[in-house]
């Protein structure tokens, strides 16, 4: 009776994970061995992991990534693709995000930049960093309507508050003046605060071209390519032996 009374004043506490481990010790023989301070380790180790674990849960829901499966452990790294071991391992750590540098990712169609992305976007959310991906022809279109609805400055508080940024597949459509403004307030929200990653079949040097406005375009770039990585993907379409 006292047990079950403890359980549930852990559970009231929302030590969920703490209650769950305590309810599993009583039908383990084995625990009855430990010392009081070890089967305590215990139960704090099990909350750690289930808060971690929850958390982790939380951060990837609200990433909403293309490939949620996506891990840097999968990555392919043979030869001819442009991925250099070490420095995937490198950008894997993610401090270049808690440094608020940005990752720009070009190659070409079925290369896997977006794949690539969601894999960092995953490392960092189970580093327990925020992370929001979007593609950039849709998120355009839902700036339209916000623009529209009075919910623009709403949907820019909550880009900026995400510590990773992924703007995937920029440069597939022509963009216009409404579009060049948008990304600039986006951009200008991050800069030296938050990181970015960009994914786009366009070379870094064809953007200032492809922004069309010598003036915006040198704003957007400024905000993005100083302090930033490069990934080139290089090869045939990833997608001939597997899906991206």
């Amino acid at each position: 009776m006292l047990n079950q009374h403890t359980i549930s004043e852990l559970r009231a506490l929302k030590l969920a994970g703490m209650a769950a481990a305590f309810e599993e010790q009583q039908t383990q023989a084995a625990m009855q061995a430990l010392s009081f301070e070890e089967r305590l380790g215990l139960l704090v180790d099990r909350e750690c992991t289930h808060r971690d674990n929850v958390r982790l849960t939380r951060l990837l829901k609200q990433a909403r990534l293309k490939h949620g499966g996506a891990c840097v452990e999968d990555i392919d790294l043979r030869g001819g693709r442009g991925l250099d071991k070490s420095r995937i391992a490198a950008l894997g750590s993610c401090d270049w995000i808690r440094n608020q540098q940005s990752l720009l990712i070009t190659g070409p169609t079925g290369g896997g930049k977006t794949w690539l992305a969601c894999a960092f976007g995953n490392q960092a959310c189970r580093q327990g960093l925020s992370v929001i991906y979007l593609r950039v022809p849709r998120l355009f279109e839902e700036l339209k309507v916000a623009h529209a609805d009075g919910s623009f400055g709403k949907r820019l508080s909550q880009f900026a508050k995400a510590d990773l940024l992924i703007l995937d597949d920029l440069g597939l459509a022509p963009v216009g003046q409404s579009e060049r403004s948008d990304l600039l307030e986006i951009l200008d929200d991050r800069v030296n605060t938050r990181s970015t990653i960009i994914t786009s079949q366009l070379p870094v040097e064809h953007w200032h071209a492809y922004l069309n406005d010598p003036t915006l375009a040198d704003a957007i770039l400024d905000r993005v390519i100083h302090a930033s990585h490069r990934i080139v993907l290089k090869g045939d379409s990833m997608r001939k032996t597997k899906q991206i």
